[in-house]
């Protein structure tokens, strides 16, 4: 958020406020501006929070074989969802042959029986794979 102050604005006793996620310009009071900014603070918290996580979902693929993640990590990219057996091997064998690595394990993965996309042990849920760029 931008907000500006010009000799006009000054003796109308406004400010211009514009916000740098939309690019729209408002003006003013003095007595409304905190209310103002604050309340489109929050906004802008919300929209710029809703587009990372459209994103984001957007750029995660469910997998389930090894010829699938290699696929999605060499033509598609963004985070590959795919089971795991949890074992450091694995990952560093996953690392080797694709150079993706596990990003993260997300704290709401759902609990679900499943079997790790390399080794074919059980896992009990899924994590988050990726190539650094």
């Amino acid at each position: 958020m931008r907000i500006a102050m010009g000799n006009r604005d000054l003796e109308n006793g406004t400010l211009e406020v514009a916000r740098r996620d939309t690019f729209e310009k408002q003006t003013v009071s003095r007595d409304e501006v905190v209310e103002v900014v604050t309340n489109l603070l929050e906004e802008i918290q919300k929209n710029i929070f809703n587009k990372a996580l459209t994103y984001r979902n957007e750029h995660t693929t469910e997998v389930n074989s090894f010829e699938e993640f290699k696929e999605v990590i060499e033509n598609k990219g963004g985070f590959v969802s795919a089971h795991w057996d949890g074992t450091i091997e694995t990952e560093e064998k996953i690392k080797t042959l694709t150079k993706a690595t596990i990003r993260c394990i997300p704290n709401n993965a759902k609990e679900e029986k499943g079997v790790c996309v390399l080794t074919g042990k059980p896992s009990t849920k899924r994590v988050l794979f990726a190539k650094a760029y």
